[in-house]
Order: C-alpha cells, then sequence, then structure tokens
C-alpha cells in the first residue's frame, strides 16, 4: 500500500492519502487538493508529488509492526 501525506507536500494539513498503486494516491492527493487546499494539481505539481509518494512504512520489508 502507498502512501502520500500532506505535510510532505507541504501543507500544513494533517491528510494522508493510501492507494494500491502510486496513480491511485495520486489521484486521491488531486481530489483532496482541490477540496480540502482549492490547488489545482498541475501535470508539473503532479510529477513532483508522485516522487514524494512511498510505500507505508508498515508495508517496507523489514518494518516492525
Amino acid at each position: 500500500m502507498y502512501e502520500l501525506r500532506c505535510r510532505d507536500v507541504g501543507f500544513d494539513c494533517p491528510g494522508v492519502v493510501h492507494g494500491l498503486t502510486k496513480d491511485d494516491v495520486l489521484k486521491q492527493a488531486a481530489a483532496h487538493a482541490a477540496e480540502a487546499h482549492n490547488t489545482q494539481v498541475t501535470p508539473v505539481m503532479a510529477e513532483q508529488v508522485a516522487a514524494l509518494i512511498h510505500l507505508r512504512a508498515e508495508d517496507t520489508p523489514g518494518a516492525q509492526g
């Protein structure tokens, strides 16, 4: 499972988006950005945000649960 934390993108927001793929996360993040932050995600921004999407800690090999 992948995740993106809103704070990682630079917003002062506790939001976290999860998805099975990075594309799922990016779509949900764009919807959240529009609704919660009145921000439209441009293709350049989407590319930058995609680089911040990562596996959830508990899904990372060797992570302690």
